[in-house]
């Protein structure tokens, strides 16, 4: 490996999409109702792809000096176990990137909260504080979450119910309850990518001791939460198109009913590493659904 490869490798580019799911679909809806703002929607994507890289980074990090990220993972190699990046260099990087994703989120707060009260710019400023912590101490750190089951939740909040109703509010300047469906969601096919990860990872983290739901439930009742958590995922989106009305908006089941026959193929595996290519399918039916009720608003 390469100090380029090593670098696209700890940055995960096949991460990138799912990040902006819950954007793109937030974006969408405010759309709809005609608030349009360019400048908002670039920073907000700008702030999301930094904060992901971020949560990469310091993922490899943190894995890497805990020793997680060894000859026993099924996944990728990662940068630091490698030893193509030292620790201190990611280190460097995982700073870098935190200063560099909270000026974009700075801005993005700047022009999102003009007109709105300054409790909310406020409001705004401590979750952008939140969201640099949270994607530095999923794996960083005695107290990291992502080593206490806590993942999925986390994953839930920022990337369906933060992302959506978060930039929905900064281009309308209001909250419409109705779109908790939508944030609902991108939130838990979000969960879905994480727990599949997790399934895959099984053997590795429990025996270094990194207790994730999968671990601590097991992977035949992973399974089964795998399933309630898409067929949800589904059902909410199914709901929320209902709601809004919008024939055109129908085209985003297209990819769902991909997700019907991934569940299929979850309830045959039987090695853990063959849940890997399914990561690829829920996160970019995720990134599709987002992106085709997006087009669906200019017909």
């Amino acid at each position: 490996m390469t100090k380029k490869q090593a670098w696209v490798e700890a940055i995960r580019p096949r991460t990138l999409p799912l990040s902006l799911s819950g954007i793109i679909f937030g974006a969408a809806i405010a759309f709809q109702q005609l608030a349009v703002n360019w400048t908002i929607f670039a920073l907000a994507i700008s702030t999301t792809l930094l904060f992901q890289i971020l949560s990469n980074l310091a993922n490899d990090y943190g894995d890497g000096v805990k020793g997680t990220d060894n000859a026993d993972r099924v996944g990728p190699m990662r940068a630091v176990q490698s030893g193509v990046i030292s620790h201190q260099t990611m280190k460097s990087a995982v700073i870098f990137t935190a200063i560099l994703s909270s000026i974009s989120a700075i801005a993005l707060i700047y022009f999102g909260t003009q007109q709105m009260p300054q409790s909310v710019m406020i409001m705004y400023g401590v979750l952008a504080i939140f969201c640099v912590i949270a994607a530095i101490t999923y794996t960083v750190g005695k107290k990291a979450y992502g080593y206490h089951g806590l993942g999925d939740v986390m994953v839930f909040i920022f990337f369906g119910l933060v992302s959506v109703l978060g930039v929905y509010s900064l281009f309308t300047k209001t909250f419409d309850w109705i779109n908790l469906l939508p944030a609902t969601t991108i939130g838990l096919l979000s969960v879905g990518v994480l727990n599949l990860n997790n399934m895959r990872d099984y053997p590795s983290d429990k025996k270094a001791g990194k207790n994730t739901l999968v671990v601590k439930i097991g992977v035949d009742f992973a399974k089964m939460y795998h399933t309630l958590v898409i067929i949800i995922a589904i059902v909410c989106l199914v709901a929320f198109l209902i709601e809004k009305k919008n024939a055109a908006g129908f085209i985003s089941i297209i990819p769902a009913i991909g997700l019907l026959f991934h569940l299929m193929k979850v309830a045959k595996v039987r090695t853990t590493k063959d849940f890997d290519p399914e990561l690829k399918v829920v996160a970019l039916s995720t990134f599709f659904i987002a992106v085709f009720y997006f087009i669906s608003i200019w017909f």
